[in-house]
């Protein structure tokens, strides 16, 4: 009886375990790494913070862009710094905040560890962003919105959410659910929308 309880809480905790990596979508051939970590070892090379947002401005914070368009912006500024500089860059980070970190690994990749990630979580909840899961044993248990974003609309446009503010939006939707292990994670790929899920 030990015995079979042991290899449960093993089998448990290993199906954890996969639940927690990520493979890591590319935009113009980098790789992002949204609150996420590669398994790779890296070294900073640059980084780069946001900008006024001009869509925002002009429609007094009623209209943002989402998380996969401030990452492109974020990526567009790096590689120009990049082909300025001569400093060449794998992969762009972002952990928190309005900065985004460009990443070169010092290491050699392998099919088991390039572009997959170790994800974060946002307020407890587990993200896959930009991501998907290593474990692709899941089913869509939620679809989430995009919620109105105050700072902006306040502000008319003038401050905007960051992007770990705009994954919390996600969060809050689903933290009762999450609580009640009725879902697992969020996955967001691209656009102002998520999906919740559980795994199988």
């Amino acid at each position: 009886m030990k015995k079979l309880l042991l290899l449960t809480v093993i089998l448990l905790s290993m199906n954890s375990m996969a639940q927690k990596k990520a493979k890591v979508h590319s935009i113009n051939g980098v790789e992002v790494y949204i609150l996420a970590e590669p398994v790779r070892e890296y070294e900073t090379v640059n980084t780069a913070k946001n900008g006024v947002k001009i869509l925002s401005g002009f429609t007094g914070g009623l209209i943002n862009e989402s998380i996969s368009t401030k990452v492109s912006k974020f990526i567009k500024r790096l590689l120009e710094d990049a082909h300025e500089s001569g400093v060449e860059f794998d992969a762009i980070m972002y952990t928190s905040g309005k900065t985004m970190t460009a990443i070169k690994f010092t290491d050699v990749s392998t099919p088991e560890t390039k572009g997959i990630a170790t994800i974060h979580r946002v307020d407890g909840v587990p993200f896959y962003v930009m991501s998907e899961p290593l474990n692709t044993d899941y089913r869509v248990a939620d679809k989430l919105g995009k919620g109105i974003k105050w700072k902006s609309l306040v502000t008319g446009g003038l401050l905007n959410n960051s992007i770990e503010e705009d994954l919390l939006k996600f969060a809050k939707q689903v933290d009762g659910k999450y609580k009640r292990g009725k879902i697992d994670a969020v996955v967001y790929s691209n656009g102002k929308k998520a999906i919740a899920i559980k795994f199988e």
